[in-house]
Order: structure tokens, then sequence, then C-alpha cells
């Protein structure tokens, strides 16, 4: 057998490659040792601890705080007044015990709470039946000095559709090569995911007359709201002459349901009270339209239940809320009337006649400042001095007082005085 001889420079080419490998695994193993050395030097076995994040306590605020708060200022300048009274408000729905409280069990407490923040003429009224009965017994409550509620708030979620859409989106890319030999593997792959989860709460509100038991027509609001459920990962890694190293990130991240209920209770109280008064809520709320309801109810007003004097003497007051200072509540159209008339009407590029157009105009854009409230505070005092309307000769009964004047409840003008008292 003839054995034909390598060459002598491949043998050293294949030695020197050889060579040249172990020193790039035993630099990877060195430099992989050394950073698990430098991550465990500090450790000992007897001694583990670890960081505990801190948490302060946070004033609990969302979109819907101050709008709420705007509302009792906004009920005080209107000089609307109105006493509720809360029902027990679940989830209606059962599934809150059976996915682990996803949803809140019981809202009566946040609903209790919304109402309470608006404050201005909006009093809200607790309802703890064992706890004033068990006063009573004892002997420590006279309940013939305690307020009844006008209304009921009762209502509760109806809807929560956990898993109305679901959508995965995934892009994975990744190469490898064997040119340094088959025992010597180079590679990259990237990996990035997200999934995104969609559902739904919604909330049934209303209103109920205290005195007859029975639901106030179109008192009623429906809200809903969409709460999404997102996870996001990307994934790195090499593979470098065997060894494979990488980095890995996933991020989950879930809005709040019981925070999502909190603001549907919200907008839900804000809705019913601005209702019930007849107010123009909407404008205290982001991108808030009129409200068909508030509209209906201040038209048929004008139209169906006040006479002449009557719709003279609220456009009067309503006037002086916008800064017609000079103008008298009488239920006259004397000259001062007229001009504040005329002049509102070109302002606002209405004509000069005092129909239901210009009234509702005066009426939704009445100023929502410190000097609308202090101006309701000075008109106040002036209804209280006069406490009867004595009209002009020939116009009207001696004594008659304007509707106007009556709609401004005697408790909702305590208030007024007790606050300008302390002021």
């Amino acid at each position: 057998m003839i054995r034909l001889a390598r060459p002598a420079g491949t043998c050293a080419v294949q030695r020197k490659m050889k060579s040249v490998q172990r020193l790039i695994h035993g630099a990877v193993f060195a430099l992989l040792m050394g950073l698990v050395l430098v991550g465990c030097s500090s450790v000992d076995p007897r001694k583990v601890d670890i960081e505990m994040p801190k948490g302060t306590p946070e004033l609990k605020l969302t979109s819907f705080t101050q709008a709420l708060s705007n509302l009792g200022r906004m009920s005080e300048i209107y000089g609307e007044s109105v006493r509720i009274q809360v029902d027990n408000i679940i989830d209606d729905t059962g599934t809150a015990q059976f996915t682990k409280a996803e949803i809140p069990i019981d809202i009566t407490e946040m609903t209790k709470s919304a109402l309470n923040s608006i404050g201005g003429n909006v009093v809200f009224i607790p309802y703890n039946p064992n706890f004033m009965i068990t006063l009573s017994q004892i002997g420590y409550s006279n309940f013939d000095s305690k307020f009844i509620p006008d209304v009921i708030l009762t209502g509760g979620i109806t809807e929560f559709d956990r898993g109305l859409e679901t959508r995965e989106d995934r892009v994975n890319v990744g190469y490898q090569t064997t040119h340094f030999g088959e025992e010597a593997p180079v590679g990259l792959e990237y990996d990035q995911g997200a999934k995104g989860g969609l559902a739904k709460i919604s909330v049934d509100f209303n209103l109920v007359d205290f005195q007859t038991m029975s639901g106030i027509r179109r008192m009623q609001t429906t809200n809903s709201i969409a709460v999404h459920k997102v996870i996001a990962q990307k994934e790195l890694g090499f593979t470098l002459f065997g060894p494979t190293f990488g980095l890995r990130g996933k991020i989950k991240k879930v809005e709040g349901r019981h925070g999502a209920v909190r603001l549907l209770v919200q907008l839900s109280v804000i809705q019913l009270v601005g209702k019930y008064l007849d107010l123009p809520y909407w404008r205290l709320l982001p991108n808030g339209k009129p409200d068909p309801v508030v509209i209906g109810y201040v038209r048929d007003g004008w139209r169906y239940q006040m006479d002449e004097r009557e719709r003279i003497a609220k456009v009067q007051e309503l006037l002086y809320l916008h800064g017609y200072t000079d103008l008298q509540v009488t239920g006259i159209m004397d000259e001062k009337t007229r001009a504040a008339v005329e002049k509102f009407a070109m302002e606002h590029g209405l004509e000069n006649r005092l129909d239901l157009s210009l009234y509702q105009e005066i009426y939704f854009s009445v100023p929502l400042d410190e000097a609308a409230l202090e101006r309701r505070y000075q008109l106040a005092r002036r209804q209280q001095a006069q406490a009867v309307v004595r009209p002009q000769a020939g116009q009207g009964t001696v004594g008659q007082r304007p509707e106007t004047q009556q709609r401004i409840e005697s408790d909702a003008l305590d208030q007024l005085f007790e606050k300008l008292h302390k002021e």
C-alpha cells in the first residue's frame, strides 16, 4: 500500500484553525464565567435580601373629578337643588364572583363618593336602615330633623363581555451558518409578538321618585366602556461557535376594570343629576353633546308651564346671571329688560325677539365662573329682602310672586347664605 503524504502546509493550517477555535471558545467561556462571578461576588448564601418597592398614597383623580365639582357649582349658579339617596348598586351580571373579581361585585360606595363629591345644591343622603334603627332604639337620634330625599338612585352593572375581540401579531426572523465548520455554528434569531383582547362593561342607572316610589320618566342612563388587555414580547438570540445566549423581554398591560367602572359611575351620576335639574351638564364633559332630554324639558317649560309674566321673570333672572346686573326680576318687560334682550340677541346673532330660540340661548349659555356664582348670591340676597314683587300700576296683581322666585327652594337659599356667612 502506498500512502500519499499530506502537504505540510495543510496540516499547519488545520492546526492553526483548531488553535484559533480553542482560543475563541476559551475567551467566550471566560467572558461568561466572568459575568457570572461578578454577578455572584456580592451574594452570600447566608445573607439573602431583596429590594422592596415602596409605594405612597395617591389622591384618586379621574377625568371626571373636576366635572363633578363643576356640576355642584352649576347647580348653585342655576339655583337648582335636589336630595338624592342611593340604593344598593351591585353587579347584576353575576360574573364578578366567577372571574375572580375582574369587575366589582358592589359599586354602591363608588356611587356614593361620586354623588357626594358634587357638592353645591346636590345633597347626598345615605341609606343605612340598621344604623338608623339602632340609633333610634338607644335614643341618640331624632328623625324629625332629618332630610327626606327627593329621589332614589338605583342601578347596577348590566353587561360584562370579556372576549369581544382578540388579535395576535407575530414576526420571526432567523439566520444560521456553518461557515466556520459544523462544530462552530453561528446564528441570529429575532422574535417579536403582540396579543390584544377587548372587553366591554356597561352600567345602567335610574332615578325613582321617593314619594311615589315610581320611576321618573327619561331619568336614566346607560353607559359602556371598552377595556383592553395587551401582551407584547421580544426575543433576540445569538449562537456563537456553539454557546447560545440572548435577550428576552415580555410585558403585559391590562386596563383596570375597576377604574373603568368608576369612570362609568361618575359619568352616569353627572348625567342623571344634570337631567333632573335641567342643567347643561354636557358643557362640563370633554366632547359633550347637548342632551335632548334636558332640551326637551326646557322647551316644554317655556311653552306649557310658564305664562308671559313668568317667562319675562325667568329671562330677567338668567340675564342677571349673564352680567346684566342693572335688571330687576319683576316679570315686567321694562326698558332695561328690552335693552338687555336686544344686546344679548345682537351679540349672539339672533333676532331681537323674546322667543324660544332666544330663551334657550340665554338658558344654556349662562357663565359658570366665580363671577356668575357671586351674581347668584346677589340675586338671592335681593329676593330674600323682597319676598314679594310689587309690579307697576296697571300691570299684574300687586303682591304676585313670579314662578322664578319660587323655584329656588328654601333649603337651597339657606345653603347659599350659610356659605356666604362662612366666607
